[in-house]
């Protein structure tokens, strides 16, 4: 009975000295948007895989005010994962724009897809260029995102001053039901399509996204060169019958450089090992691209990322 009693008494010892190794979870948080963007959704997807695939991991997505608050909020390590826009991301590392000092506390992961700048009016409407929108009501995104730098990037290009705009300060969501109501005259939402906010809408009212004629879209790129001309698709939402030119950015993972080179890796290898049930979990999974994956960002990549691409050959 000794001998037994003993025995437990050793395992129980033994237990106690390798379980919290294995208890000894990672818990992150992964800033993303407003829930009627992309953002959200997908941030959810990869949350999902990381938290599936990689023991021991605990990432929790988290909504907010997107690009421009979630780097803010890794700067202040409030969170450890964050999506944004590569052009919030150049203001930000270069003290841009509303950014007064440089934030270098931050790194890349990965470029995930193409954000497109989708600027919404009604189809009958008689707003048919950028230019026409002034002295009119448009939601141009939440206060200091990247979508509402997008809009001012438009605006300056079409010589449009701030006050020839009423612009209504709103996430998409916002604009959305703005826009059903009639309060708005058009709403720009940068995102992958389709768009949750603008498929809302879609399903109501015949819409129309205005085009940029590729006179205009060459003066944008070669002035915001982390812009690139791109097509919306006919019908890429209900109602929507004509293909639209226009610009984009791109969707960005960021990491705060505090994360070590292991958990980084490990990040990046269950992202693009397990591709497929991201693709199925949500449609912008199918866009990532281990080549795209590298290009398309102004700042440095996370060591742990590097090492990855580096295996797959990547980069050299």
């Amino acid at each position: 009975m000794k001998k037994l009693l003993g025995l437990f008494v050793a395992v129980l010892f033994v237990i106690g000295m390798v379980a919290p190794v294995y208890a000894a979870d990672t818990k992150l948080i992964l800033s993303t948007g407003g829930t009627a963007g992309t953002y959200y959704p997908f941030g959810g997807a990869m949350a999902r895989i990381w938290n599936t695939k990689i023991p021991g991991m605990n990432v929790t997505a988290q909504t907010t005010g997107a690009s421009a608050e979630n780097i803010r909020l890794v700067n202040k390590k409030e969170a450890e994962l964050a999506l944004v826009q590569s052009d919030t991301l150049d203001f930000a590392y270069n003290a841009k724009e509303s950014f007064k000092e440089a934030i270098k506390s931050m790194s890349t992961i990965a470029v995930l897809y193409p954000e497109i700048i989708q600027v919404v009016v009604r189809a009958d409407s008689p707003i048919k260029s950028i230019a026409d929108l002034k002295g009119k009501k448009v939601g141009v995104g939440a206060p200091g995102s990247g979508t509402e730098a997008n809009f001012r990037q438009l605006m300056d290009i079409y010589g449009l001053a701030k006050n020839d705009i009423n612009n209504q300060y709103l996430s998409f969501s916002e604009s959305a039901e703005a826009f059903k109501d009639r309060h708005i005259d058009a709403f720009i939402v940068t995102a992958g399509i389709p768009n949750a906010a603008i498929m809302d809408i879609s399903t109501q009212h015949e819409v129309r996204i205005l085009g940029i004629p590729a006179d205009m879209a060459s003066k944008l790129t070669g002035k915001y060169p982390f812009l690139a001309a791109v097509k919306v698709p006919a019908n890429t939402y209900k109602n929507q019958t004509q293909e639209a030119a226009t610009v984009a950015v791109n969707a960005v993972l960021i990491v705060s450089n505090d994360l070590s080179a292991d958990v980084v890796y490990n990040l990046t290898k269950a992202l693009f090992d397990n591709q497929a049930e991201l693709a199925t979990a949500h449609a912008k999974g199918k866009e990532l691209n281990l080549q795209n994956a590298v290009k398309g960002v102004s700042i440095p990549f996370h060591p742990g990322a590097m090492k990855y691409y580096k295996e797959k050959g990547a980069v050299k």
